[in-house]
């Protein structure tokens, strides 16, 4: 069955399994301990930290073992907030970090600090210009991810780090998604990572911090880790983390061709083979195993589901994967189609026969859910009756507020306007997604005794 999560979650690497179980015999000791079984742990500890620490760029002494990739980035924000809470309280992040960085910025804000989200364009980029207008006197850090973990397209790291360099502010970057296809540009302060989405063992995280910066960590103190991370290090994960990343890294520059193409070949035929589909992300400055498409009137569960039922695993920003049927904050703040999104990252030896298998039952699988949703086939102008219509879609979820607004566009003339009431908050994206794909004119949202009314206008 094929595995096209790897974004999410990449399969263990054959390396990290081998240190994984040769560390289990030899890292079991107190590496704090001076007898020979702490001191044959501290050994393996100290080599982790070297090979990891040569992979990111940085000294060994700047680099912390965490518990994950969440407590990395949570610790970081937390101590380089703590350590420049002189300078002031402003945190500055793009708005589609990871979730992650998002939570730990509303933690700062409940505590009485402030942070900016600088926007993204269509493709998912910040402008580093945008950026650094955002870096106030009081700005105590800043945060933006080497590459987003949605869409995929690469963030201009270099360029916002030269600009935080000049005022003097630390940048973090969130390096989850790319670390293990190669180093981060330099210019960061601070950089966090995770093991598992690298092909190592989950329940590791890397926080590099460079010497000069000014770091605090926060929570009750703690001996271990230079008390940037509490508690007992998982040496066997530790060591299976550090040598599985070198392990990637030394096949990254040829995967990365080979998968880039598959990668490619679905961006280029599946707008080819399912009809009203968004591919987003940049098609350039991007991950070179991650494609994000989404379906105009699909349900993005069903979607999943029916996927998974054709034997591959694959996975969603949609709102209708979300226990909350929220819109993903990344597709929202792009400003593309939320509804029936899939999201593609392939794992290393992905095989092209696995791509085109995937190619093959997609539009299949695409027309079914769209069939069982009573999606319009196309919207075919019809004698108008009246210049405006209300549709009530009060209560119905993504898609169907889309479908309904389908079927009716064609029932009022050119100029004439339709009016869907929707409590959807995924409406709020995807309406005007709708008539972005097809070229119809939204007027806006208003408000409602129930939700909101949003307003399209017929173009054609």
């Amino acid at each position: 069955m094929p595995y096209f999560d790897a974004a999410s979650s990449a399969p263990l690497h054959p390396v990290a399994r081998q240190a994984l179980l040769a560390a289990l015999d030899e890292g079991w000791a107190d590496p704090a301990r001076l007898y020979r079984e702490g001191r044959r742990a501290r050994l393996l500890l100290d080599a982790a930290r070297e090979a990891a620490a040569e992979a990111v760029g940085c000294r060994p002494d700047e680099l912390t073992f965490t518990s994950s990739g969440t407590r990395a980035v949570h610790a970081g924000i937390s101590g380089a907030l703590a350590g420049r809470r002189r300078v002031g309280r402003r945190l500055v992040v793009s708005a589609v970090e990871h979730s992650s960085v998002l939570h730990a910025a509303a933690t700062h804000e409940a505590q009485g600090g402030t942070f900016a989200e600088v926007p993204v364009d269509r493709t998912g980029a910040v402008s580093a210009a945008a950026y650094g207008e955002a870096l106030h006197e009081d700005t105590a850090l800043a945060c933006l991810q080497s590459a987003n973990h949605e869409v995929g397209t690469e963030q201009p790291v270099a360029e916002v780090a030269e600009l935080c360099r000049a005022s003097g502010v630390p940048l973090l970057v969130d390096a989850a998604q790319s670390l293990g296809w190669g180093p981060v540009p330099t210019g960061w302060s601070l950089l966090a990572a995770s093991a598992h989405k690298w092909g190592g063992p989950s329940g590791v995280g890397l926080l590099a911090v460079r010497k000069g910066v000014r770091f605090a960590p926060q929570g009750p103190a703690d001996e271990r880790e230079s008390g940037r991370a509490a508690g007992f290090e998982n040496i066997p994960a530790v060591v299976a983390a550090a040598a599985s990343l070198r392990a990637v890294r030394a096949e990254a520059a040829a995967e990365s061709v080979r998968l880039r193409t598959l990668v490619d070949l679905i961006r280029a035929r599946v707008p080819e083979l399912v009809p009203d589909v968004e591919v987003v992300g940049d098609p350039v400055r991007r991950l070179p195993h991650l494609v994000t498409f989404s379906c105009l009137y699909v349900d993005g569960e069903t979607l999943l589901h029916e996927l998974d039922r054709a034997e591959f695993s694959v996975s969603s920003g949609s709102s209708c994967t979300s226990s909350t049927l929220t819109p993903s904050h990344v597709l929202r703040a792009m400003g593309v189609l939320s509804e029936g999104n899939v999201r593609v990252s392939l794992p290393a030896g992905t095989t092209a026969e696995d791509v085109d298998r995937f190619l093959r039952i997609l539009p299949g699988v695409v027309s079914e859910v769209r069939e069982k949703l009573g999606a319009p086939v196309s919207v075919a102008p019809s004698p108008a009756a009246a210049t405006s219509l209300v549709v009530d879609s009060l209560g119905k979820r993504c898609p169907i507020p889309v479908i309904e607004l389908a079927k009716v566009i064609g029932e009022v003339p050119v100029g004439g306007t339709v009016t869907v009431l929707s409590d959807d908050e995924a409406a709020r994206l995807d309406i005007p997604a709708w008539c972005v794909m097809r070229e119809q004119e939204y007027v806006g949202e208003e408000p409602a005794d129930r939700g909101s009314a949003y307003v399209v206008r017929r173009l054609s």
